[in-house]
């Protein structure tokens, strides 16, 4: 599997830089020197994605991540940018060829015919001598008209990849944008009506973040005095040792009943799996709930709050298990269910469950993926209901890959019952 995922990514990110090349050098510029060169350029821009998928996974290669998952976002919507144009340039071309044939339409092979009748003198027919010298010419001008629609396409391509991904680096590393939602649970006990929900997910500490990055989350949760703190899923994108020190500002959580985590998919593609991660955040007051529940008492009124892992667990023997988590509970309490991905709530409404919060989609983070969520997911972001159950699906406070969001700001969830 490893090997045939290697193999995919290396057949698609070479695809891909051959078309930029084609679009880009080839359609630019004139066989000689600088063409070569461009062409050096593209093929080491190709290996240096490959090798930041790799290296960055790998302390040793962390100085790869800004680079080369800026220029996988700036690739990426260049390839966007020049597939839109390929209509209005195929159109442009093809007026331009038009007006080339109608310039040349009278340089015909010039016409001789015998002055004395026995093919002795040739004489010219008039105006064609002049025809036929503007056959280079034309020539010479259609390659020039080809150079410039080139040219044009490339610039324009250029200059939207980099103003998308520079707004899009600015949303990333911005701050998080509060959404205050309310959620009605029609069994719910009167008692708990106001309940508040501070909702984060996909943080992602990781080579491209910094101690900063979790500073912040903190302090804005703590600015919003919930009572209850979730974190549901891909706090990390390495292990403790690595990233340990960015993960502290944690413990400076603040609420009235207390942080509770669940796993994300990549919590288990660290080398050391989640356990450590799982002691580590007990030690910074965070419990993780691990398929258990645990009771929320508010004003005399009682919530099941449970947490199941990521399906990715199943990997490693660690997969979510609902009838250990929601099995034998008191069903006249509305129970609040985390869980990192959105489809786990096919499992979900089979236990009754009111409401889940979860993440994993980051909203799209790139425009146009999030168009293409719902071929795994059953909602991208915000509050839908699934199987009778609701479902609320957070953006996420961080990034994967590259430190771009476009059309998917990084978010933050109030939510109160």
């Amino acid at each position: 599997m490893v090997l045939g995922f290697v193999f995919t990514m290396v057949a698609a990110v070479g695809a891909v830089h051959l078309y930029l090349w084609h679009r880009l050098v080839r359609s630019t510029t004139r066989p000689g020197r600088l063409r070569r060169a461009l062409t050096w350029v593209v093929a080491g821009l190709g290996a240096l994605v490959v090798v930041t998928f790799v290296g960055s996974r790998v302390e040793a290669g962390h100085w790869l991540a800004w680079p080369g998952y800026l220029w996988l976002a700036i690739m990426f919507y260049l390839l966007v940018f020049l597939l839109v144009l390929e209509v209005p340039r195929a159109v442009a071309w093809a007026v331009v060829r038009r007006g080339g044939r109608r310039t040349t339409a009278g340089a015909r092979v010039l016409e001789t015919v015998p002055a004395d009748g026995d093919g002795g003198t040739a004489a010219v027919v008039p105006g064609l001598e002049a025809a036929a010298d503007a056959v280079p010419a034309a020539e010479a001008s259609g390659m020039s008209r080809r150079l410039f629609l080139g040219r044009a396409t490339a610039a324009v391509a250029g200059v939207s990849a980099i103003g998308t991904v520079g707004y899009g680096v600015r949303t990333a590393l911005g701050d998080p944008v509060i959404e205050p939602v309310k959620v009605t649970l029609p069994h719910l006990d009167q008692r708990l009506s106001g309940l508040r929900f501070a909702v984060v997910s996909d943080i992602h500490l990781g080579p491209l973040t910094g101690r900063a990055h979790t500073e912040r989350i903190v302090r804005m949760i703590n600015s919003l005095k919930p009572d209850v703190v979730t974190i549901v899923g891909d706090l990390v994108d390495g292990t403790v040792a690595e990233l340990g020190p960015l993960a502290r500002p944690l413990r400076d959580l603040e609420s009235r009943y207390g942080a509770f985590f669940v796993t994300g998919n990549h919590e288990y593609y660290t080398s050391k799996g989640p356990g450590e991660w799982i002691e580590e955040l007990g030690q910074l007051g965070v419990r993780s709930l691990r398929n258990e529940r645990v009771e929320i008492r508010h004003q005399g009124g009682v919530l099941d709050l449970a947490g199941v892992n990521d399906v990715n667990g199943a990997t490693m023997d660690d997969g979510p298990d609902f009838a250990k988590a929601l099995g034998g509970r008191d069903t006249s309490r509305s129970t609040v269910l985390l869980a990192h991905q959105p489809v786990q709530v096919t499992d979900a409404a089979r236990y009754g469950v009111d409401l889940q919060l979860s993440g994993h989609t980051h909203g799209g983070q790139i425009a146009p993926f999030n168009l293409l969520v719902p071929l795994q997911q059953p909602v991208v972001s915000g509050l839908a209901t699934v199987d009778g159950v609701q479902v609320y699906v957070t953006r996420g406070a961080g990034f994967w890959g590259p430190p771009v969001r476009v059309g998917a700001p990084p978010e933050i969830t109030l939510l109160e019952l």
